[in-house]
């Protein structure tokens, strides 16, 4: 048994910086809600609908799971804070909790995601697995997060969208 790790860059968003908007309140802009949700259609033909969906608290990664959620249909995102910037053994204590058969997404940011994924697979240097916005990668883990996993898919959100 494994458990399946869907990890998702949030979707195109206010750029970083914008007067007034502060870094946690950026939200996806139009063509971002736009492409994301052909994006997020595509994943859900081609991964059947995951036990949980998780996200990160900050509005465009809320925004990008509630997106998710729709194209999937019958599931709810729950906000979680340690993908928000927290440390590996902080999302670890979050997705151990879950089944060994179960599939989870989880949706945040760089470089975080691209951290967590590196740190999955044993790769030394995240900045080489950066996702795209929009983009998503699936890992299998065979047992606890922190023994790793095998990486089965990296889909940047220009494939998903024509699936």
């Amino acid at each position: 048994m494994t458990m399946r790790l869907l990890i998702v860059r949030h979707a195109i968003a206010v750029p970083r910086g914008t007067p007034g908007i502060p870094d946690e309140r950026r939200a996806l802009t139009a063509e971002g809600r736009t492409r994301f949700r052909k994006a997020a259609r595509g994943l859900a033909r081609a991964v059947r609908r995951p036990d949980a969906l998780l996200t990160s608290p900050w509005r465009r990664a809320r925004e990008t799971a509630e997106i998710l959620a729709r194209a999937w249909g019958r599931i709810e995102p729950t906000e979680t804070k340690a993908l928000a910037g927290g440390t590996f053994e902080e999302q670890a204590a979050v997705l151990d909790r879950f089944a060994r058969d179960a599939t989870v997404v989880v949706v945040g940011h760089e470089p975080y995601v691209s951290e967590l994924l590196a740190r999955l697979l044993g790769a030394r240097r995240a900045d080489a697995l950066a996702f795209r916005k929009g983009g998503v990668a699936v890992v299998e883990l065979p047992g606890k997060l922190a023994d790793g996993g095998v990486l089965t898919a990296f889909l940047p959100p220009r494939l998903l969208r024509k699936l």
